[in-house]
């Protein structure tokens, strides 16, 4: 059973959600305030957090900021950001701080389940889906340990979110070969269709940032996104 935390400050929310959840054998807690939040997070357990925009102490922007600037073991946890009113803005402000999917308010818990269950599969896939891949993929400055989900970049590890590490490995596995953006959401189980190109753009531009000072992703305009980089022998 995948364990949830909820960080919401409508105190009626939870029961019945966790109720709800139960189904997808999903166990959730919640924290209405971020500050209790994040203290129930460094103690670990928890596969996935369900994370409100609008909150006390500090709104859900600045928790999934701090969520990602922290050490291990949660720095990398998938996230679900609840966007008031399904703002555009919110959503980009979210993607660009490195939340992995979310979900206008208010939402149907059959469709939250689902998504919590895409990030997921995107953050353990081998538990899902078979086989482990023990592959490595070996470029000039750049490895990338599949079974591990392990990425070094010059030598140093490089801190990815479990999209950020599929985006990765889709291209890496084929390297030099053009991605559009339509194949892309695809593959990642994408967003809804009036934010697709700028939540690959945010993507792109979040897993660039890390990679530097590789300049190793390429654009290629009206086309899509390749890995400019030759593979070598591992």
């Amino acid at each position: 059973m995948h364990r949830l935390l909820l960080i919401d400050d409508d105190e009626h929310l939870a029961p019945p959600l966790a109720a709800y959840l139960r189904r997808f054998d999903f166990a959730l807690q919640s924290a209405l305030r971020p500050s209790d939040g994040l203290a129930l997070l460094a103690g670990g357990g928890f596969d996935a957090v369900i994370l409100d925009v609008m909150l006390p102490e500090m709104d859900g922007f600045e928790v999934c900021r701090r969520i990602r600037q922290s050490a291990a073991p949660f720095h990398d946890i998938p996230v679900l950001m609840l966007t008031a009113r399904g703002e555009l803005s919110d959503r980009v402000v979210g993607l660009e701080l490195g939340a992995d999917d979310y979900l206008p308010k208010p939402f149907e818990p059959r469709e939250l389940a689902a998504r919590l269950q895409t990030i997921l599969r995107r953050a353990r896939p081998a538990a899902v889906a078979g086989p482990v891949d023990t592959t490595v993929l070996q470029f000039d400055g750049l490895r990338i340990d599949t079974a591990r989900r392990e990425v070094q970049r010059q030598g140093r590890p490089v801190e990815l979110t479990g999209t950020e590490f599929e985006l990765l490995l889709m291209l890496a596995r084929e390297p030099q070969r053009v991605f559009s953006r339509d194949q892309i959401l695809n593959h990642l189980r994408g967003r809804e269709a009036d934010l697709y190109t700028r939540a690959v753009d945010l993507l792109v531009s979040r897993l660039r940032r890390k990679l530097e000072p590789l300049d190793c992703i390429k654009t290629l305009r009206n086309a899509g996104y390749a890995l400019a980089l030759g593979r070598e022998s591992a």
